[in-house]
């Protein structure tokens, strides 16, 4: 049985009769449903760096840039090239090169899932899309350099 008394950070476990000090902090279970869930959209600071970089590729033009915006139709629906030029800034900003790892944050760091709207491109589609854009991914990294200095 699990016991705690009001107004003190200590917990204490009763097993078998012989009363236990345990002096940690006791995580969630994992498997218990929240009342109140929390949206990525309340994660997110307002200050934090993943809606610069949402405002700023919004603002881009990015067929103007070089990048490919209009696909042929039938097949699978290509990923839009703001989402993974948002994706490569963010990489950049946290010195994250890797076309696997960017994938794997794609699906476990929030702030990325937030940026990305939760989408989770393979390492293939990345490392495409850095093949075949690398003149206008470096105008979108250069423009975000250029638009962060005069900051």
């Amino acid at each position: 049985m699990l016991t705690t008394f009001s107004g003190s950070f200590s917990f204490f476990l009763v097993t078998l009769g012989y009363l236990h000090a345990m002096k940690f902090i006791i995580g969630k279970d994992r498997k218990q449903a929240a009342l109140f869930p929390v949206s990525l959209e309340e994660s997110i600071e307002t200050e934090n760096e993943v809606r610069a970089i949402e405002l700023f590729v919004n603002s881009l033009d990015l067929e103007k840039m070089g990048f490919k915006v209009r696909f042929p139709e039938g097949g699978r629906p290509a990923y839009h090239p703001a989402v993974l030029l948002k994706l490569f800034i963010y990489g950049y900003l946290n010195r994250i090169r890797s076309s696997r790892i960017l994938e794997k944050e794609c699906r476990r760091n929030i702030e990325m899932m937030w940026l990305i709207e939760q989408l989770s491109p393979d390492h293939n589609t990345i490392a495409n899309f850095r093949k075949d854009n690398p003149d206008a991914i470096k105008k979108g990294l250069s423009c975000h350099s250029a638009t962060c200095q005069e900051l």
